[in-house]
């Protein structure tokens, strides 16, 4: 039950980080300072597809669910930082930002470490 949770947890996520994506960069295009909202709008739209492909290739990669976790926890964390930065004026908490990197960096080399990981049946 958890395995089908997580792996359409990424269809969810990428939908929404699409969608996010999408409203911050219209956002930042009106916006006179569109710095933080348009990193945040590409870090979403960047990591929306591989969501999918994640989804994709869960029956062969063993280490999807993780890279997934990773993947939306961090950029979720990421770009909520550089929302409230905008919209605010002030982080989500100290370190909120590199600490998000971090955990998306993480998810990538879940990513690369699927290469040594497969499903046995595949």
């Amino acid at each position: 039950m958890r395995n089908s949770l997580t792996r359409s947890a990424a269809l969810l996520m990428a939908g929404i980080m699409g969608a996010v994506g999408i409203a911050s960069a219209a956002a930042a295009s009106h916006s006179a300072e569109p710095r933080l909202l348009a990193n945040a709008s590409a870090m979403c739209l960047a990591h929306a597809p591989a969501l999918i492909a994640l989804y994709a290739a869960w029956p062969f990669l063993r280490t999807a669910g993780l890279a997934i976790l990773l993947l939306s926890a961090g950029t979720s964390l990421f770009a909520a930082d550089l929302f409230m930065r905008h919209f605010l004026g002030h982080g989500l908490f100290p370190m909120s930002a590199p600490l998000g990197g971090m955990v998306m960096i993480a998810g990538w080399l879940a990513v690369a470490a699927g290469a040594f990981f497969r499903r046995a049946d595949h």
